[in-house]
């Protein structure tokens, strides 16, 4: 699924150079260059406000959160999933259309676990939806706070 959502981009002028990026991510390379040459997969237009919120994600990572996630014993998917699946609230799972992951195949997943959710895919937009099209986003949120 990954594979296939950065395939879609395949016309963007970046493409070449930020797949380039991403393989080399995926082989280990975890370098601030590397990593800011694969960012342009993650937003749905890569413009100067998207550029100026890569450049600043850099400061605003906490290295050490990924081995606290993913550190054996701290996710157990079968009881997430159980946990999930009796969860008593309405929940809004929004995707973007262009984002690499979660993919929309993933975010459909994902709302299958619970009970009452509605998911919605804002076209266009990559990992940050709410700079790719900042209104869509909010009136999104905003119908679905609204009617719950």
């Amino acid at each position: 699924m990954f594979r296939a959502a950065l395939q879609r981009r395949a016309a963007e002028p970046w493409f070449y150079k930020a797949l380039a990026a991403i393989d080399a991510w995926i082989a280990g390379d975890e370098s601030p260059a590397n990593r800011a040459a694969a960012m342009p997969f993650f937003y749905g237009r890569w413009d100067e406000v998207a550029q100026a919120h890569a450049a600043k994600a850099p400061a605003e990572r906490a290295p050490d959160s990924a081995a606290t996630y993913y550190a054996e014993g701290a996710f157990d998917p079968d009881a997430t999933r159980a946990a999930l699946s009796q969860l008593d609230a309405q929940v809004l799972v929004l995707v973007g259309g262009v984002d690499p992951g979660p993919t929309v195949s993933e975010g459909e997943a994902l709302a299958g676990l619970f009970p009452d959710a509605e998911l919605v895919v804002q076209a266009g937009a990559g990992h940050y939806p709410w700079l790719d099209d900042a209104e869509a986003f909010v009136a999104t949120v905003s119908r679905f706070v609204s009617e719950r």
